[in-house]
């Protein structure tokens, strides 16, 4: 029989592996982006009439701008690798484990362009639902200025968020609730909470909508047991924000 107090002092240990791992990744995102709603709620303005920018410029000098994003999106990897590297530490293989691998492309694909079409339209249309109702701040998806290596970049950084949330949100957290006594669903709602804070930056619409786009990635994960349609449905949806906005901001700088 196991020993009791081996068990607790195991959950003890996974949740400060947990809170360490979310700390030097989304769980900070999440921190700065509740201190970022608060300071937009109480500096006197409206939500509709802010605005904030994604993957904007890191410096004035083209070939330096280039060098910061290419390292901000390798560091923002890091993380994950050190996820990997844990599950790997207790005994299982994070890719078969999580599901990230190539051994069902067909279906990941198609599982992948279905969740584009179930979250990632209505996701859009949200947006605009939330700018009109006032609690959406305008979003930004690209820099203003462009050069030949800007779409390169931006497709680089959508694949690294599609990375780092699915895997680290959904694969390995979900592993590290499940091995804690987590319920599925307790699993499923924290984990989408989880996502939704640290879109709260942008207003109570996106958080809401990444909230739903949660609870449907989850439990689509806990049935199928792959996470690569979430990571390639997450690519596409991100690669039509950043590529589409650069190029309405580009063909129609009227409207900007």
């Amino acid at each position: 029989m196991m020993d009791p107090h081996s068990v607790g002092d195991s959950r003890r240990m996974l949740g400060l592996e947990v809170l360490v791992v979310l700390g030097l990744s989304l769980g900070a995102s999440a921190v700065y982006s509740v201190v970022s709603l608060l300071n937009k709620l109480t500096i006197g303005e409206t939500l509709a009439s802010q605005s904030t920018s994604l993957n904007g410029a890191l410096s004035d000098r083209p070939t330096f701008d280039l060098i910061y994003q290419l390292l901000a999106i390798f560091f923002a990897l890091v993380p994950v690798v050190l996820a990997f590297y844990l599950l790997a530490r207790s005994g299982v293989n994070p890719f078969r484990r999580l599901g990230f691998d190539a051994r069902h492309p067909g279906s990941d694909i198609l599982r992948g362009v279905f969740l584009v079409l179930v979250i990632g339209v209505p996701g859009i249309a949200l947006y605009f639902v939330g700018r009109a109702l006032g609690i959406t701040v305008d979003v930004s998806a690209a820099p203003a200025s462009t050069y030949w290596w800007s779409i390169p970049v931006l497709i680089l950084s959508a694949l690294r968020a599609a990375l780092t949330e699915e895997l680290i949100v959904v694969g390995y957290l979900y592993d590290r609730l499940e091995r804690m006594g987590w319920r599925k669903w307790s699993i499923i709602l924290a984990a989408a909470v989880l996502r939704g804070s640290y879109h709260l930056y942008q207003g109570f619409g996106p958080f809401i909508g990444n909230v739903v786009m949660g609870v449907v990635f989850g439990w689509l994960y806990l049935r199928w047991g792959r996470v690569v349609p979430l990571v390639i449905a997450h690519w596409i949806i991100d690669i039509a924000s950043f590529v589409g906005y650069a190029w309405a901001l580009a063909t129609f700088p009227q409207f900007f």
